[in-house]
């Protein structure tokens, strides 16, 4: 055990779970986020179908562990969903088992603590033809469709429904973009960076509106060692720290509210809020350091514990980080 204990969040699933942190996933994608906040856990298997997972909830979620899981995000099903093959053999289960076999799942993961969430991703869609020219010569005629997809992804939703679980209709939420066959994945069924941002974008939308205590979602959990130190970076004024401790580097924040840019009626650029301006500010030393290092050509605007100043002459925005960036 690697201390200090952190809240655990585990990916448990087949292969969009295993292959999750391949192409910017949605796996690497959380753990950027979550990192100084929580311990992303990953229990992704290749191939496997809900009758392997139930085998072994007991070894992968025992219920005698120290430390349970704040938080379980389970997909299963795609695998389970391809047509059933002649001899009997592969990973196809039937709908009702399927149904059977994620309530089962649901009861463990219920049963470990209290503070134990869960979500459940139903089986995205997948491009028949993409499937097609990938596996063909490998797999031989196609056995996985979208509509099968489709009535496991609709199973685990009503199971999720009856059962009062938080669930995500990742078959739904991948076709709201018009071109998803084409962008959404890397072979016709495993997951793009571009699917991959949908999924954390419906991820951190339930745990946005969870009424979960204490709040799962990234930006209501604290940072780990966060308290301002004498060894934090220098500020620019030279007698000042700058605690970096919440500084997030994710380049891009498509799943959370824009960079919101507006014009106040004296012509001057005002900033809203939203995830980049509450995640990259730091808290303002001074003032006058930044109006003196800026100069006449940039406004500053303080947002809460940003700063941001704007170029007027090219109408772009840049953020400040107590040191000057050009």
């Amino acid at each position: 055990m690697v201390g200090p204990v952190r809240p655990q969040i585990v990916l448990f699933g087949s292969s969009i779970v295993q292959l999750s942190y391949s192409d910017e996933g949605w796996g690497s994608i959380l753990t950027n986020l979550y990192s100084r906040k929580a311990d992303i856990i990953l229990r992704g298997y290749c191939g496997w179908n809900s009758r392997r997972a139930v085998q072994v909830l007991d070894t992968i979620f025992p219920k005698n562990a120290v430390e349970q899981p704040s938080l379980v995000i389970v997909y299963f099903g795609g695998n389970d969903s391809i047509h059933p093959h002649p001899s009997g053999l592969g990973p196809h289960v039937p709908l009702e088992e399927y149904r059977e076999n994620m309530k089962k799942i649901i009861i463990h993961l219920k049963s470990l603590s209290k503070k134990t969430r869960i979500i459940l991703l139903s089986s995205p869609p997948v491009n028949e033809a993409q499937i097609h020219e990938t596996f063909s010569n490998i797999l031989g005629p196609l056995k996985r469709t979208n509509e099968s997809c489709r009535l496991y992804s609709e199973a685990c939703l009503d199971l999720c429904h009856d059962m009062n679980v938080k669930a995500i209709d990742l078959w739904s939420a991948l076709q709201q973009r018009d071109d998803w066959s084409d962008v959404c994945f890397t072979d016709g069924i495993h997951l793009s960076h571009e699917g991959s941002k949908i999924v954390v974008k419906e991820i951190l939308k339930v745990l946005d509106d969870a009424d979960w205590n204490p709040s799962l979602h990234w930006k209501s959990m604290p940072n780990e060692f966060a308290e301002d130190s004498p060894y934090d970076p220098v500020a620019i004024d030279e007698k000042t720290n700058v605690n970096v401790s919440n500084w997030n580097f994710q380049k891009n924040f498509e799943w959370e509210k824009a960079l919101c840019i507006s014009k106040s009626s004296n012509g001057h650029h005002q900033f809203e809020e939203s995830a980049v301006t509450n995640q990259q500010g730091l808290y303002l030393r001074s003032r006058k350091v930044f109006e003196m290092t800026l100069g006449k050509s940039y406004q500053v605007y303080e947002h809460k514990c940003c700063v941001f100043y704007c170029c007027v002459k090219k109408i772009s925005t840049r953020i400040v980080f107590i040191i000057k960036i050009i």
